[in-house]
């Protein structure tokens, strides 16, 4: 089992901003800007006051990064993809949570890799010890994979667990999972970390 090292994004968040209850929000809504969500479910996956959350839900709508709908009688928010900060705060949850240290270790010499997708409790938005990726490529060299998702590991933290698929396959599976729960990072066609907000 790799010995975990802290990443330092993780510290950096929490000196910058002291509110948890902000912190667990802009996970939620900027790391994947398909999630969805309501108070009362946020009440029960945060575990928090609805008047905690219900204040930063509206210092967050007021200032434009978060936008409402109506779906029957619930109030849905969601990030503002138009929001011009919506990229950088992206960019930094990314950061915080080492993604983009473990996109940029595993992306070079492991063969024919085409894309990358985020999956599992961070796309939803959820704070994790857990990075969950879908890698899709041909002829992967799976021993020298191995061996930069357990360097990745060491530097970012978390334990990485990754599911491979060929790109027959993923044509056929990729799109029957719900945006809110899969979050492209990488394709080989800009060879650049994709901005969710350009998706």
């Amino acid at each position: 089992m790799s010995k975990f090292v802290t990443h330092y994004p993780d510290l950096m968040i929490n000196t910058l901003i002291t509110s948890q209850t902000r912190i667990k929000l802009l996970r939620k809504f900027f790391l994947n800007s398909n999630t969805r969500a309501h108070l009362r479910g946020l009440e029960s996956e945060f575990g928090e006051s609805s008047n905690a959350i219900r204040v930063e839900l509206n210092r967050f709508e007021d200032a434009g990064l978060l936008k409402s709908l109506r779906q029957g009688n619930k109030k849905l928010y969601q990030a503002n993809r138009s929001h011009p900060l919506f990229s950088d705060i992206h960019s930094i949850i990314i950061k915080e949570a080492g993604i983009d240290r473990v996109i940029d270790n595993v992306i070079h010499k492991i063969g024919d890799l085409i894309s990358i997708y985020l999956t599992g409790d961070f796309a939803r938005g959820k704070d994790s010890r857990i990075i969950e990726l879908i890698l899709v490529g041909d002829e992967l060299d799976r021993a020298y994979l191995a061996d930069k998702v357990m360097q990745a590991e060491r530097i970012t933290g978390r334990k990485v667990f990754y599911t491979l698929m060929n790109q027959e396959e993923a044509e056929g599976r990729i799109p029957e999972i719900n945006p809110a729960d899969l979050l492209p990072l990488w394709t080989s066609e800009t060879d650049n970390k994709i901005l969710h907000s350009t998706v």
